[in-house]
């Protein structure tokens, strides 16, 4: 999909909340006669550059989906040298974050995760969850979309079990309330790199009028100018949130 030249000219338009589905690190490392870790090794440079970016840009969260419930299936060495880049990841961060007051969040099945990789995930979690934070920054762990909803479903059902929530009084608001990180707006911007075009059970509910963004571009090779690229088109949109073009020039 090729970049569209004409959002050259358009407004840096800095979206409140970001989401990606970080696609094609195992594609541009074989494309190279790499192995798949490495693509997903240059790939966390990527998480780095990004996120670095959102910061210095305004970004208020940034959501990065980084390992899906489907991808526990993929082979054991792969999800090994991915555990392990995690974990890596989280040890050598910590600082970074913390200097760039970024509160470090992560949603989905975290009890799935190996003991290595979870102990200092939540440390860190916790280590960077302090007032001066000005950027969200989530990692989709383990996460599946479709499970969100049921784990939220299954909250929603507890409580009226209970009698803590009638069931007339179940509401948008109320699923809302009920998923992994419900104090996030919902992103403004998906972006999807390396050409695919689907939402892969990421963020259903929460992407329900984001703005989609689909580059070419593999995530080892998307940095601050890819990212540059995507808020402009972001802004050459007019959001319109099912009213009409014209009721939106009225107001």
């Amino acid at each position: 999909m090729a970049e569209d030249p004409t959002v050259q000219g358009s407004p840096l338009t800095v979206p409140r909340h970001v989401a990606i589905i970080m696609d094609g690190n195992g594609r541009w490392a074989e494309a190279q006669g790499l192995p798949r870790a490495e693509g997903h090794a240059v790939g966390a440079e990527s998480v780095r550059q990004v996120a670095r970016a959102c910061r210095a840009l305004g970004v208020e969260a940034l959501t990065l989906y980084s390992f899906s419930t489907e991808n526990w299936s993929r082979p054991a060495d792969e999800v090994g040298a991915l555990m392990t880049l995690l974990h890596r990841y989280v040890l050598n961060e910590r600082g970074e974050l913390l200097d760039n007051r970024i509160r470090f969040r992560a949603m989905g099945q975290l009890d799935r995760l190996p003991p290595f990789v979870r102990e200092p995930l939540f440390e860190l979690m916790e280590a960077t969850d302090t007032p001066e934070a000005r950027m969200d920054m989530v990692l989709a762990l383990s996460y599946g979309s479709r499970l969100e909803l049921t784990d939220a479903m299954r909250a929603l059902a507890s409580q009226v079990a209970r009698g803590e929530l009638d069931p007339d009084d179940i509401d948008e608001g109320a699923v809302s309330a009920a998923l992994y990180c419900p104090d996030l707006p919902d992103p403004d911007l998906l972006i999807r790199t390396s050409g695919e075009l689907r939402i892969s059970n990421f963020m259903l509910w929460q992407l329900a009028y984001a703005e989609i963004y689909v580059t070419d571009v593999a995530w080892p090779d998307f940095r601050r100018p890819q990212l540059e690229q995507a808020f402009r088109a972001f802004g050459a949109r007019q959001r319109r949130y099912g009213l009409t073009s014209a009721q939106l020039s009225q107001d």
